[in-house]
């Protein structure tokens, strides 16, 4: 009589060498070469037209770090983040009033979000620089009275048009975060005695601010890109120097890139601080983090030594 042992043994093909390892063969995918040889040459058919373009490359490095290039991101970055802070608080505020069982100011708030967000920026830039044609004087009694024209300077124009805009659309963000809180936990607070304002603060805008960082993140990235359209209202910032000198010197087109390489830079700037702040924000959402940037180079990096040493 075989045992089982004995049946199991065997050469090879027999029950003990096991089932025979699978040899895939990975699909050709001959769209994905297509389209990738597609791409190239129009990449490379349109660094070939701007390289026979009359275009003088060296003016733009001659004034990349050029004083008023430099001045004019100072206020572009500047009007960045004044508009910023008065979209946040513009925003919360409205957010909060748009929440409100008072049906006064959640009116209120629902008629600003509808104006501000129903009318272009340009527009709005336009409207506050000249309503001098319409109110000759600021009176604010014994506080305050001069001229409009000398009350709404170029840099009040660019805060309020800018400013108020954005608090629109910061509210609608901030309310998106306030409803993403469970209410059961509002609920909780309540029962333990905690007011409406301390609930808000202690309890629903931590956890909201998840939801909140991406869009505002965001919304920072494009406010710095819509800086560029104070220009109209006489305000000096990065676009409106490189305007100037590429007025000047004969070499407009150049200046325009030299605009677009410092947003660049500025954008690509405050998109990792972007990254970190959303990674800082979430991490009650999830059990591990995802890797940052540095730490996948530093793995790479040590996998690679490794294998070295191992060979």
């Amino acid at each position: 009589m075989t045992s089982d042992i004995d049946r199991t043994a065997g050469p090879k093909g027999s029950p003990s060498a096991g089932p025979e390892a699978i040899k895939a063969i990975p699909v050709r995918h001959y769209g994905r070469y297509v389209t990738a040889v597609i791409a190239i040459a129009i990449l490379v058919a349109i660094i070939y037209a701007f390289g026979q373009g009359k275009i003088n490359w060296h003016a733009v490095p001659d004034y990349f770090f050029d004083h008023r290039i430099l001045t004019g991101v100072y206020k572009t970055l500047l009007l960045t983040v004044l508009s910023m802070l008065i979209g946040i608080v513009g925003g919360i505020i409205l957010a909060v009033m748009r929440l409100s069982k008072n049906p006064v100011t959640s009116s209120i708030a629902w008629f600003y979000i509808w104006f501000f967000r129903g009318t272009p920026v340009l527009v709005q830039l336009f409207l506050w620089f000249n309503l001098g044609l319409v109110f000759e004087y600021v009176n604010l009694g014994p506080i305050y009275k001069n001229y409009w024209s000398d009350f709404m300077t170029p840099l009040l124009t660019a805060l309020l048009g800018l400013g108020l805009n954005e608090a629109a659309y910061m509210a609608e963000i901030c309310r998106a975060g306030l409803l993403a809180v469970d209410e059961g936990q509002s609920e909780a607070a309540h029962a333990l005695g905690m007011s409406y304002g301390r609930t808000l603060r202690r309890i629903v805008i931590p956890q909201a601010m998840r939801v909140i960082v991406p869009p505002t993140g965001n919304e920072v990235i494009n406010m710095l890109k819509t800086t560029s359209l104070v220009a109209a209202v006489q305000y000096p910032e990065l676009f409106r120097y490189a305007q100037d000198i590429g007025q000047n010197s004969g070499a407009p087109v150049e200046m325009y890139f030299l605009a677009a390489a410092w947003y660049l830079i500025m954008t690509s700037v405050l998109s990792v601080g972007q990254y970190y702040i959303e990674r800082y924000y979430a991490r009650g959402s999830s059990r591990a983090l995802p890797p940052t940037p540095w730490q996948k180079v530093r793995a790479h990096l040590t996998t690679f030594s490794s294998r070295k040493v191992t060979a």
